[in-house]
């Protein structure tokens, strides 16, 4: 009826009133009635439901804001007010599809803001800065089950940087996220973690870093590449003593660097593998401006990092390149990386 009535009238096919709204009206409204069907157990305006101590008793409207826009549905009800509704729940505005797009859209680093505007030159639909930072706020459980989750019993090589974002504690000012991103002996590539610091770069500060990563299964580490940060090479021996330590600044950690085969000094010569992931948080954080706190900072550096390589095509490249350059750390490290203790 909808597709006749669209050739007949001109109807359009998106935006208020349009094909796609109206569709989704009709399958939303139509799920639900089979539910209130189900619940109550017989038909629309069947005779088997007297007496049977449950009846339909209307319904409510209410709008549900979905991926075609705004849209105002029927929702049943019955007379005992036992009915859940499943596919529209109750107290549902949203349907999962939309907080998939904010939470996508914030991630390539839009405001609440930007996001708010483009919803509703897109889609008509007006959502609010703070329904914006509720959908966002979502993945803040999600962030800390990854943080805590446990790691792999050896790694290759652990890259080490730092991004600073602007924090409002008291007053703006810059504070150092750290990030640290492994290779795995299958040469895919993993970020261990973000944490965010005082300002502070000494020995306790990354002692407390390396311990955590330790106490969450990382027993050996072959290499740990970093950009010279004051304090790092007492504190990764104090956790992995096996550990080589390759800055891009400080010569006497650089002299073992030249020992090693060519396709590991290809690879671990500076910190370029992490830039790329560097460079996605950074788009992200300098749309902000400036974070309320350090949590709102964490969230949105964990959302930039959730949302890279959406693909895979990186992730294909990264094994291949490492394919060579892990076969040389097999035979330099003397077996550390064989499965036998991984």
């Amino acid at each position: 009826m909808l597709v006749d009535r669209a050739r007949g009238d001109g109807l359009k096919l998106t935006g208020e009133g349009g094909l796609l709204q109206q569709l989704t009206k009709r399958v939303l409204e139509s799920a639900l009635d089979g539910e209130i069907t189900d619940h109550v157990g017989y038909d629309r305006h069947d005779p088997a439901g007297r007496g049977s101590g449950n009846t339909r008793n209307g319904s409510r409207s209410k709008t549900v804001l979905t991926d075609v826009g705004p849209v105002e549905v029927r929702v049943p009800r019955d007379a005992a007010g036992t009915f859940e509704p499943q596919i529209v729940r109750k107290r549902q505005r949203r349907l999962t599809g939309v907080d998939d797009m904010v939470l996508s859209l914030s991630a390539k680093g839009l405001t609440h803001g930007e996001i708010a505007v483009h919803l509703a030159e897109v889609y008509g639909a007006e959502v609010s800065k703070q329904t914006i930072s509720t959908i966002t706020d979502k993945v803040v459980d999600g962030m800390a089950e990854w943080q805590n989750r446990p790691l792999d019993r050896v790694y290759p090589v652990v890259f080490i940087d730092a991004i600073n974002v602007k924090i409002r504690d008291g007053q703006v000012a810059n504070r150092p996220i750290y990030v640290v991103m492994a290779v795995t002996v299958d040469g895919n590539r993993d970020i261990l973690g973000i944490w965010a610091g005082d300002g502070g770069e000494g020995a306790k500060h990354w002692l407390h870093v390396l311990t955590e990563l330790r106490n969450r299964g990382v027993a050996d580490v072959l290499m740990l590449v970093c950009d010279g940060l004051k304090g790092l090479p007492d504190a990764v021996a104090t956790v992995w003593p096996r550990t080589i330590v390759q800055t891009c600044v400080a010569w006497a950690e650089f002299v073992p660097f030249l020992a090693f085969d060519v396709e590991i000094r290809k690879v671990i010569c500076s910190t370029n593998a992490i830039e790329s992931v560097n460079a996605r948080i950074r788009k992200a954080v300098r749309a902000r401006g400036h974070f309320p706190n350090e949590q709102a900072a964490l969230k949105c550096v964990y959302m930039a990092l959730m949302s890279l390589d959406p693909t895979g095509t990186g992730r294909r490249r990264w094994t291949m390149r490492w394919k060579a350059p892990l076969n040389a750390f097999q035979i330099a490290f003397e077996g550390r990386l064989t499965p036998a203790n991984n």
